[in-house]
């Protein structure tokens, strides 16, 4: 069960604007229910941003994440200064609206983590355009002072291998420019699914692009017709259900609302959790994930295309007490907290073994988990989600459980909800 002041009496949760630390208790449990997810964090982001660019788009089933909430509040403010927190998506794409945003001035800043995680790469490309962004206080770093103009250059090189969400930023907005945009991608791009999400969404706006070799082009569009587009629940927020599936003695689970041919990326969980045992099951705009016995082996990942996923496959690797060898994760470095350090951090004081460099993890496979140990959650969504699961083998304690409304507001909630004691 969940001890805290997280849950009342009656199982409601609570408004949870404080810090909060939680211990997560379940003896010999099964994973059996629904549930249904909001939509998804990284899709509604970018709609929200060519919403604002094409007013006739409208949007269903947005996220109702902080993330997502801080970006909706952002652009509809007429403050001089706007403030996301800890939302890095918002930071990535605001910077790239605002620029194009005539006669708009703004100091656009975010927490003490944000104004350590670097924005140079994103602002040397809108500068080549012939933005006008200056570095409030350290050079590559927000807070930025962004006065908005009309851009009229339409070429501009980027280096692929830091954020996908740099390319996305400016693929938002390229329709919007009066002459289009090409992107050059230089060298190794990461998380590919995020920008080739980027671009179908743009496509269903009937907003003409294309991808060939290392260049990506954007026609320019004044205006879209009236259009609605309903968004697909988060697979990334479905990855802790199918780790707690995973880790059940017995399990079976629905989730909605997906679609088989997703825009997101990180459905391939349904290929990285088929090692683990977990079949997925499409009927309509549900999946239910269910357990079946196999034999565990090692696992080896190239995480390259959804490192978000990381943390959570890590963990399930750890539960079920199975070695790993992870790569492709040299974003995690640069994430809400240094995700790789924090994993070795947090997963050695549970008795892992376990070495990362600064792109990848190794695991040594092990049965010992300790018991009643304290997660540190970095202000990090996802290191707290992804070590809920763990819950099933040992009692943890989970410290700012709050910081899940980052991406899940109601994930304890649900979290609880599906799991029952024997």
């Amino acid at each position: 069960m969940v001890s805290s002041s997280l849950f009342t009496t009656s199982g409601k949760q609570k408004n949870i604007k404080d810090k909060l630390n939680i211990k997560l208790d379940y003896n010999g449990s099964i994973v059996l229910g629904t549930i249904a997810i909001s939509g998804s964090k990284s899709e509604s982001n970018r709609l929200l941003i060519l919403k604002s660019l094409y007013p006739n788009l409208q949007l269903k089933n947005l996220s109702n994440s902080d993330d997502t909430v801080h970006l909706q509040e952002a652009l509809m403010s007429d403050n001089n200064i706007v403030d996301i927190g800890h939302a890095g998506t918002a930071m990535r794409f605001l910077t790239a609206y605002f620029a194009v945003s005539e006669g708009r001035e703004v100091i656009l800043t975010g927490s003490e983590r944000m104004q350590n995680r670097p924005i140079k790469i994103l602002a040397d490309a809108l500068r080549m355009l012939g933005a006008d962004i200056e570095y409030v206080d350290k050079e590559g770093y927000p807070p930025l002072r962004i006065k908005g103009k009309k851009l009229t250059k339409n070429k501009v090189s980027i280096h692929g291998n830091i954020s996908s969400q740099y390319i996305s930023a400016l693929l938002l907005v390229a329709s919007s420019l009066e002459n289009g945009l090409e992107i050059e991608l230089l060298g190794e791009i990461t998380s590919v699914p995020y920008i080739k999400m980027t671009l179908a969404l743009l496509d269903q706006l009937g907003i003409s692009q294309s991808w060939n070799g290392n260049t990506i082009s954007v026609d320019p569009l004044q205006n879209v017709d009236n259009k609605i587009i309903t968004v697909e629940s988060d697979w990334s927020s479905a990855s802790y259900f199918y780790s707690l599936v995973a880790l059940s003695d017995k399990g079976k689970v629905t989730l909605s609302s997906y679609q088989k041919d997703s825009l997101q990326g990180d459905n391939s969980l349904i290929e990285i959790y088929k090692h683990f045992g977990i079949d997925t099951d499409f009927d309509k705009n549900t999946i239910t994930l269910t357990k079946k016995d196999i034999d565990l082996k090692p696992l080896v990942l190239d995480l390259r295309d959804s490192p978000d996923l990381a943390q959570t496959v890590v963990v399930t690797c750890f539960g079920l007490g199975i070695a790993c060898d992870i790569s492709g994760l040299h974003t995690l470095k640069i994430k809400e907290t240094d995700r790789l350090v924090a994993l070795k951090n947090e997963l050695e004081k549970l008795g892992a073994s376990i070495k990362v460099t600064d792109k990848s993890l190794h695991l040594i496979a092990s049965n010992k988990i300790n018991k009643n140990i304290a997660i540190d959650t970095y202000q990090d969504h996802r290191m707290a989600m992804a070590f809920a699961p763990l819950a099933l083998k040992v009692p943890i304690i989970i410290n700012e459980a709050e910081v899940v409304s980052k991406s899940f507001i109601s994930f304890w909630e649900d979290f609880d909800s599906v799991i029952n004691q024997i």
